[in-house]
């Protein structure tokens, strides 16, 4: 796992090992265009228990151009047939909404922060005060932008999608070359929405043992199992989309928690957390009342001062008060030290 890595901070909240996972609530596209909706979600986050809501900072003009040629029309998927610009352009959030965004965000006690998608959405978003960077999974290659981000000094969470092991690694020493300390490595399987068969969660401990930092999942399937899952793997901080409801529709509708979902999952990512303990063989609290229901030695019968303990005056029952059961042959050819009556649980001190 990722013990004994250094944890770090976003905003006052501290992530690693020994904290609860960090839940990041997505926001992404599901405000469907409309600003009061954008408000909701952040409210519902902070209801059903997360951590922070995170955006996305791009516009259609940023990340592709206008073009229906075939190489710009999406094959197959949620989108299938759409061009790109097109998808783009309904899902972005538009830049004039961030600070009002980010205002909301903080009024109502929630980290908000954002994923940009080229070099001049950080500048927009550093002159926010984003206390933290995402780097989608599609960018992890565009090393001018994990430049951009590294100069910040700002903690970095880096999706690894569709990129290979080479590329996880360039992407990495492109952040920590350029400045980036504090830099989480998010598991991510970007299919939309990824069947759980496919999360490859022993990918998280491995990712911990190849580049010591802290890991988490970036999820992108339809509820939460795999989620609370990664826990037990070494994750330490997850990402789920969220909307209002499904229903609404919206580009990352259907791979999307509802609030009582959300909540839900909140809930499971600390049991799961608080469930992993540390590594040990003693005694719980809630076990130490059961240690009557082992089995110890018994006199099962009256046995007089001086008579010989054997096999049929002892025997090895529950509850658990007497000598051990590994003791049972030890105790047997031994002549009781003084009366010993039935029921009564067998200790050196009552045998010579």
């Amino acid at each position: 796992m990722n013990g004994g890595v250094d944890d770090f901070e976003i905003a006052g909240r501290r992530i690693g090992r020994d904290h609860p996972p960090f839940l990041i609530a997505e926001m992404s596209g599901n405000h469907n265009g409309d600003i009061s909706r954008a408000f909701a979600i952040i409210e519902a986050a902070v209801a059903a228990g997360a951590d922070a809501v995170k955006l996305q900072t791009y516009t259609a003009d940023t990340l592709t151009i206008d073009c229906d040629k075939s190489d710009f029309v999406i094959k197959g998927g949620l989108w299938n047939g759409r061009t790109l610009h097109e998808l783009y352009r309904e899902a972005h959030t538009p830049w004039e909404w961030h600070e009002t965004l980010f205002r909301k965000a903080r009024e109502v006690g929630i980290t908000i922060f954002s994923t940009p998608f080229d070099e001049t959405a950080v500048d927009f978003l550093e002159s926010l005060g984003a206390p933290a960077y995402k780097v989608a999974s599609f960018e992890a290659l565009h090393l001018p932008l994990l430049r951009r981000i590294a100069r910040t000094g700002k903690p970095v969470l880096l999706s690894t999608g569709i990129a290979d092991r080479s590329e996880i690694q360039e992407a990495f020493d492109t952040l920590r070359s350029g400045g980036s300390r504090d830099i989480l490595i998010f598991h991510c399987i970007s299919g939309y929405p990824t069947p759980p068969e496919e999360a490859n969660l022993r990918t998280i401990p491995k990712l911990a043992d190849l580049f010591k930092v802290q890991i988490g999942l970036s999820d992108h399937t339809q509820d939460n199992a795999v989620a609370v899952a990664s826990v037990a793997m070494g994750a330490v901080a997850i990402e789920k989309h969220f909307t209002l409801r499904r229903d609404d529709g919206g580009p990352d509708a259907v791979f999307s928690l509802e609030p009582s979902e959300l909540a839900s999952l909140a809930s499971a990512l600390r049991t799961a957390w608080s469930a992993l303990g540390s590594a040990n063989f003693k005694c719980t609290l809630s076990e130490e009342g059961n240690v009557a229901f082992r089995r110890s030695v018994y006199a099962v019968r009256e046995i007089a001062k001086g008579e010989t303990i054997t096999e049929q005056n002892i025997r090895i029952i529950r509850p658990g008060y007497g000598l051990a059961p590994r003791e049972f042959d030890r105790l047997i050819g031994r002549h009781a030290r003084t009366e010993i009556k039935r029921g009564t649980a067998m200790a050196w001190d009552l045998v010579e």
